[in-house]
């Protein structure tokens, strides 16, 4: 799900006239999308996808939308709120806009969840209760497990395999391979998939697979792994990183091309 692909093209949408949608056209024809958002550049990225967002939930308010507004205002909350402690000494207005954005982006999640307290929709029931802790939220989330909107779906694997590792390891290797396996070609996922492996393989002393995780890591652009303790604990062993290394570099591509396959038994 993520913010949806559906958002993040809808640059390309064509619209009545077959003109293309934009965020300067969203915000000439609806400004009120636009206007109580920080007025500068900084998280730039975060804002055009929250107004892109904004315009399509206020199309269609429909509970995918919403769960991808929430998504994505929930992005531009952390960016803006960490924007606005940085003081200007020339341009107050700048600080100013700044926190409203993040008021706004406060107000408005508020409103969703508000919105969606009745939801079935397996992303917002996993908001509901990892952001509200609310637990019927999570009761209901359990119940669909077995749903294709949630095996069929790599997020709400990943946000099943956070649930499961309180208590069920082995579960949460089977999700978060699964997860990988659902990645789509060309896309990269979220790179706690590979931190959480890493810290499973290496508690349990699976360090060949601890190894092969954090090399694909950090082919995947992760810079905060720890990996030279994986390391001695294999040299030391008097194992080779050689295989490792080829091994790491073809589940990686496997990865980015959509075709990994579980290797519960590499």
């Amino acid at each position: 799900m993520l913010l949806r692909a559906s958002v993040l093209l809808s640059l390309l949408v064509l619209t009545g006239c077959e003109e293309p949608l934009t965020q300067a056209k969203v915000c000439k024809e609806t400004p009120g999308l636009c206007n109580d958002l920080n007025k500068d550049s900084h998280c730039k990225k975060q804002r055009a996808e929250v107004i892109m967002a904004r315009y399509h939930e206020y199309k269609q308010p429909t509970e995918e939308n919403k769960y991808s507004l929430l998504q994505g205002f929930e992005s531009y909350s952390q960016c803006v709120s960490l924007a606005a402690k940085i003081e200007h000494i020339k341009l107050k207005e700048k600080t100013t806009s700044r926190v409203e954005g993040h008021l706004t982006s406060i107000k408005e999640m508020t409103r969703i969840y508000q919105d969606t307290e009745d939801t079935n929709h397996p992303g917002l029931l996993y908001y509901h209760w990892s952001r509200n802790n609310d637990q019927s939220a999570l009761t209901k989330l359990l119940a669909l497990e077995d749903d294709p909107s949630v095996t069929n779906d790599a997020q709400m694997q990943f946000f099943l395999a956070t649930y499961y590792i309180k208590f069920d390891e082995e579960k949460t290797i089977d999700l978060l391979y699964k997860t990988l396996e659902l990645n789509k070609a060309d896309e990269t996922p979220n790179p706690e998939v590979y931190m959480t492996l890493v810290s499973l393989f290496n508690k349990h002393e699976k360090y060949k697979h601890a190894y092969t995780f954090a090399r694909i890591a950090q082919l995947s652009g992760v810079t905060n792994i720890e990996i030279i303790p994986i390391e001695n604990q294999l040299t030391a062993s008097g194992k080779s990183l050689d295989s490792l290394e080829t091994l790491a570099q073809q589940t990686f591509d496997s990865i980015q091309n959509g075709q990994f396959v579980s290797p519960r038994d590499f």
